[in-house]
């Protein structure tokens, strides 16, 4: 079982310091790191990159299509891409780019996916993304992923240097609630279990993750035992501890930033439907678009706090 924070508060560093600073390291190191971006470096803190490194960082303007092309092509001479643009740009409008020269050519990219669901807050609705996690997991070879706080984040770039194929890592920009301790280290496609428990499971990614910790704590105070599983990697999903828990407590929430279809909660309900069927309720965005809020305010609007999850786990009850 994983070790957290006693105290869940914010990060130090924001997350798109945790990418700007990781991506510097390795350019220092003489890696054969290349980092692309569609005119956001400002928004991601890669601006201060490029200027250091210019010749490392390109900056390719609002042309999400080419950007995927520029790094399927940088890949094959054996440079290692990072892409960065919003969630929205980088599933909805540049899928057939993701399909041809990404996946389907098996060359080495990651991209990373920022301002997850409704931590685009002040973007709105058109760059509010609820449906691209599950869009790219439908792709034969990718890896898809939503980072937790900036101790995973930074591990799992770190990881992604020296791992090939496609990869894509979902992400907030600014701090997350910081979950892990300094030094933890993660398993890309295994879940972690952050706290046991024996009458409901709540299984979480991104920034649910926080809540459904939360959420446990409020349920032990009414005498029930709620475990929390942090799945992280959402394809290739953890199966067995899904099947292990659905076993032990009987009955499942999933706690996504991310529409009620083809995410978290599908992925779930697939591997129990077809091993071990239990009850389940999934607490996520339900056929909605977004829109202008505080990230507080879209939470409640979008029914994505502890007091949600608390609620779908006394309904099981």
């Amino acid at each position: 079982m994983f070790e957290v924070t006693l105290e869940l508060q914010k990060d130090a560093v924001e997350m798109r310091k945790v990418y700007a600073n990781t991506v510097r390291e390795k350019i220092v190191e003489n890696t054969p790191i290349i980092a692309l971006e569609a005119d956001l470096m400002s928004s991601m803190a890669m601006d201060g990159v490029h200027k250091d490194h210019p010749e490392h960082v390109i900056n390719c303007g609002i042309m999400e299509a080419n950007v995927i092309g520029v790094a399927a092509g940088l890949s094959l001479t054996g440079r290692v891409p990072f892409v960065h643009t919003f969630t929205a740009f980088a599933s909805r409008r540049c899928f057939d780019q993701l399909f041809m020269s990404l996946d389907y050519q098996k060359n080495n990219v990651k991209i990373i996916a920022s301002d997850a669901g409704v931590s685009a807050c002040h973007n709105g609705g058109t760059h509010m993304s609820f449906e691209d996690m599950g869009i790219v997991r439908g792709l034969a070879s990718s890896v898809v992923m939503e980072v937790t706080d900036a101790v995973m984040f930074r591990n799992i770039l770190l990881q992604l240097m020296d791992l090939k194929g496609f990869y894509w890592v979902r992400t907030i920009r600014k701090q997350a609630t910081q979950v892990y301790k300094e030094g933890s280290t993660f398993t890309i496609g295994k879940a972690n279990l952050l706290r046991d428990g024996s009458d409901v499971t709540l299984i979480a990614n991104g920034i649910m993750v926080a809540e459904a910790l939360k959420a446990a704590e409020m349920l032990e105070r009414e005498g029930v035992s709620a475990a929390v599983i942090d799945m992280f990697t959402l394809k290739p999903i953890d199966k067995d501890i899904i099947i292990k828990y659905a076993a032990k407590t009987g009955k499942i929430v999933t706690c996504e930033n991310h529409s009620i279809h083809n995410g978290l909660g599908s992925a779930v309900a697939e591997v129990l439907v077809e091993n071990h069927p239990v009850p389940m309720r999934r607490v996520s965005v339900k056929e909605r678009y977004g829109q202008v809020g505080t990230q507080e305010f879209l939470q409640q609007e979008y029914g994505l706090t502890a007091e949600h999850i608390l609620e779908a786990a006394k309904a099981l009850l």
